[in-house]
């Protein structure tokens, strides 16, 4: 391991190889965020709005689940069996959605798609902090996922022009074939392992007096709810993937419930996660000057503010707005929690803690769809929104409350 050398300029290669592979992952969502709600209601007949935030719930569930199972895989048998085993899975998605002769048929595609974005996107999460070290971990991060949601974006403007060209399936997904056989071929040849990085990390700590190895137990609790910056990390990010889930089911139909046209919906769409991807690239660099805590609260506190002008625009204009400033605290909060984990955890178990905390995160999804679904069939879309948009904000105070700055140049984290 005497040749290792940690840092973003030492291993830009495969850090640049890792950003690209990441931006094929996030596309295989961006698919489905303009096309899959209109399908339910046009082709499916599916009136229902907790019927058809189905097929985000089985993602969400999928998803968290395949995290816990990527970060303890990835630390005990290398990051790199992981990632391909993650495109392997995501390789049916777009056949499955293309061809579906029932609303059933999606729910499941889309079990598939979760088990490829927490396979995959854990894996080039976790490479990159194994890559850049404690220095750049903030801005590692911001580009990582500044990749995969530009590509959430730039997905779903193609597959709304193309949705609206020649209709909602199966033409769009023809797109996710290419992403998925690019991502898979980019794992298996271009990819390296970095295990021997995280190793060689864990051997500085350890001289520093940190603790080392931990069971899967101990890491989830610690992660979950004993270590109070870890619990304030994972409920913010369960909170941000849950009005996520929200935006992602529920946006679609609220737009044509207001008369916009599909064009337009695809626009709105897409604007949201341009500008998450394209503000983390700043934020997670910003992190590495102020700290994780201050972009964290304030972070929660934009997206409830875009949440709640939403319900309130009346003009596009308006409703423009409200998506840059939901895309605007995303992006501030994103690179910013996964860079506060990688603070905290020890090298030996990060990943696992990654795998945790993505846990609690994308069972945001689960719980947003369920809960959102379920309120705007009770009271409307405008009230589904509108409580997402108050526990967002209730999570922002949580944050503020619990946790502690982990940045390692003010506070050098303990084992």
């Amino acid at each position: 391991m005497t040749d290792i050398r940690l840092g973003l300029r030492e291993n830009w290669r495969q850090f640049a190889v890792l950003v690209v592979v990441n931006a094929f992952v996030g596309a295989m969502v961006g698919l489905e965020r303009v096309v899959l709600p209109l399908l339910a209601e046009e082709e499916f007949g599916l009136a229902s709005r907790a019927a058809i935030l189905s097929f985000i719930a089985s993602f969400g569930l999928a998803k968290a689940l395949a995290n816990v199972f990527a970060g303890r895989l990835g630390d005990r048998y290398g990051r790199k069996h992981v990632l391909v085993a993650g495109w392997v899975a995501g390789l049916p998605v777009p056949f499955l959605v293309m061809f579906a002769p029932s609303w059933t048929w999606i729910v499941w595609a889309n079990v598939l798609l979760g088990v490829n974005q927490g396979l995959a996107w854990s894996m080039t999460v976790i490479m990159k902090i194994d890559l850049v070290g404690a220095r750049q971990r903030g801005l590692a991060m911001g580009l990582n996922e500044a990749a995969g949601y530009l590509a959430v974006s730039l997905a779903a403007l193609a597959s709304g022009y193309v949705a609206a060209t020649y209709g909602l399936r199966p033409q769009p997904f023809y797109l996710g074939v290419v992403f998925a056989l690019a991502g898979l071929a980019l794992s298996l040849f271009a990819v390296r392992e970095t295990h021997g990085h995280a190793r060689h990390e864990a051997a500085a700590w350890d001289a520093e007096g940190g603790a080392g190895e931990a069971s899967f137990g101990e890491v989830f609790a610690r992660t979950s709810w004993r270590d109070r910056t870890l619990f304030g990390v994972s409920q913010a990010g369960l909170i941000n993937n849950l009005n996520d889930g929200m935006a992602w089911g529920l946006f679609p139909l609220y737009f044509a419930a207001v008369g916009l046209s599909l064009d337009e919906i695809g626009i709105l769409a897409a604007l949201y996660p341009a500008v998450w991807g394209l503000g983390q690239m700043g934020a997670g660099a910003w992190s590495d000057r102020i700290g994780r805590k201050p972009l964290i609260v304030a972070g929660m506190w934009v997206q409830a503010a875009g949440i709640f002008l939403l319900v309130l625009a009346k003009a596009s204009s308006l409703m423009a707005l409200a998506m840059i400033l939901l895309g605007a605290g995303t992006a501030m909060v994103y690179p910013t929690l996964l860079a506060a984990i990688g603070d905290v955890a020890h090298p030996s178990w990060r990943g696992s803690a990654i795998g945790v905390y993505r846990l609690w995160r994308d069972g945001g999804y689960v719980v947003g769809a369920l809960l959102a679904g379920f309120v705007a069939d009770a009271l409307g879309l405008t009230w589904a929104i509108g409580v997402v948009g108050a526990l967002t904000a209730c999570s922002g105070v949580v944050a503020l409350s619990v946790m502690r700055e982990t940045l390692p140049r003010r506070t050098r984290p303990s084992g």
